[in-house]
């Protein structure tokens, strides 16, 4: 039976390599659609949980994950040999900067060094991590032929970038359109089919994996350049006293032409921080500095001690130093209503706090307790009872179990970074 037959009738085995914030919404769906999933993660927790049908990440449903596990269309394995039985396999590692801010393909390499000697003939695998331009053509690609696989003929290769939008009630994993980029047609052929039998979503063909790997990128840097403009506009504001977000809302009554970006105390999440400096590293191989993205990345990074100092200047109008005040903070996630931390602009914002002495205290419903890399301490959330004692309270993340009403009015100062007390008014309410 050819690889298309398996696919086409429900009987190719999918396997997914990380179990991750991609991964493990992928193998759910996959495995809803009728499909016989395994995962491999070096994760022994991930593994364990998965196996146990226990819920680990967001965007996957509790009840879906453990349907799946008991009907045994799930499991997952920290032995990459159980790829041997796959004749599908999604890599979805991580793919993080390291500390040039360069990107750190070792997670990748890793992965598909461990695949290559795992596989059988006539099978197909595509690259979900997000990548730079030339990743799957210059790192997958070679390690399967080094074991001597002919790409296109009798083993297939693509990229198809991951969409994941964590808290985002209308796009999920099964329904948010796909782009896959084959190393040969064929390979764009049978990815095409794979991802039409187990998503509920348009899938765009593009002629090669770079054009994919680029095109992800240019998706978030899109996004990093229009949010760095919004928060430039905020800090012009800040210094005409006029008032960002009625600028923004003005603007939008335009009906083309404009697309309303909002600022923020700073960018977080895995794609926006990061993704642009894939690029801007790639770019430097052509001789060419991306000048934009680069500047964009700069304001974006300032915007934490922009509220810091926003701040401070409130306080000071009270009379009260920064170092001698007590500061709660409303939100460590890096958008509302998800437990995802991953480069939240709390991570900085505390860090500047420390560095002038100032005393904090956080809150979050969905984080309980986190351990700062920048700070080497732990911390942990208090309850909102408490929030008489505060001088200031600032709201990072504009989470909706969070009563503004109730906040401004037991608060002595409130700033507000999220426009999430948007329509009330309070002279001990300011906004960034």
């Amino acid at each position: 039976m050819t690889l298309i037959s398996k696919i086409k009738e429900k009987k190719a085995v999918v396997g997914v390599v990380g179990l991750g914030y991609v991964g493990l919404p992928m193998a759910v769906t996959v495995a809803r659609k009728g499909y016989q999933v395994i995962g491999v993660d070096v994760s022994q927790y991930a593994v364990e949980h998965v196996n146990a049908g226990e819920n680990y990440i967001g965007d996957v449903d509790d009840d879906e994950l453990a349907k799946q596990v008991k009907n045994g269309q799930l499991k997952a394995s920290m032995d990459y040999s159980v790829m041997k039985n796959a004749d599908v396999i999604m890599v979805a590692v991580p793919t993080p900067l390291d500390k040039y801010q360069q990107p750190d393909s070792s997670y990748v390499r890793a992965s598909v060094a461990s695949l290559a000697k795992n596989v059988s003939p006539d099978t197909l695998v595509i690259l979900e991590s997000t990548t730079y331009p030339g990743t799957t053509e210059e790192i997958v690609a070679p390690a399967f032929q080094k074991e001597g696989f002919e790409i296109g003929k009798d083993f297939y290769i693509a990229f198809s970038p991951e969409r994941v939008d964590p808290g985002n009630k209308t796009y999920k994993t099964h329904n948010t359109p796909k782009v896959v980029g084959g190393v040969t047609p064929k390979c764009n052929e049978i990815s095409k089919i794979f991802y039409e039998m187990v998503l509920d979503a348009p899938i765009h063909l593009v002629s090669s994996p770079a054009i994919a790997e680029l095109e992800k990128i240019y998706e978030n840097t899109f996004r990093n350049i229009n949010i760095a403009l919004a928060n430039e506009m905020t800090i012009l504001c800040e210094k005409m006293g006029l008032d960002v977000w009625e600028v923004i809302e003005a603007a939008k009554t335009k009906p083309y032409g404009f697309m309303a970006f909002y600022p923020g105390p700073g960018i977080g999440g895995h794609c926006i921080p990061l993704d642009p400096f894939y690029l801007t590293w790639k770019a430097r191989e052509y001789g060419y500095h991306t000048r934009l993205i680069e500047l964009a990345g700069e304001i974006n990074n300032d915007m934490p001690g922009f509220v810091v100092t926003k701040a401070a200047k409130i306080l000071n109008k009270q009379k009260k130093a920064l170092s001698n005040s007590k500061i709660l903070l409303l939100g460590a996630a890096y958008k509302k209503d998800i437990e995802d931390m991953r480069e939240s602009p709390i991570y900085n914002i505390i860090k500047i706090l420390e560095e002038n002495q100032a005393n904090f205290d956080y809150n979050d419903p969905y984080i309980p307790s986190f351990r700062s890399e920048l700070t080497c301490k732990e911390y942990h959330s208090v309850d909102l009872d408490k929030l008489p004692e505060y001088d200031l309270v600032i709201i990072l993340t504009n989470h909706s179990s969070y009563d503004c009403e109730k906040i401004v009015k037991k608060a002595k100062l409130v700033l507000d970074t999220r426009l999430a007390c948007n329509g009330l008014e309070s002279e001990n309410l300011f906004r960034m």
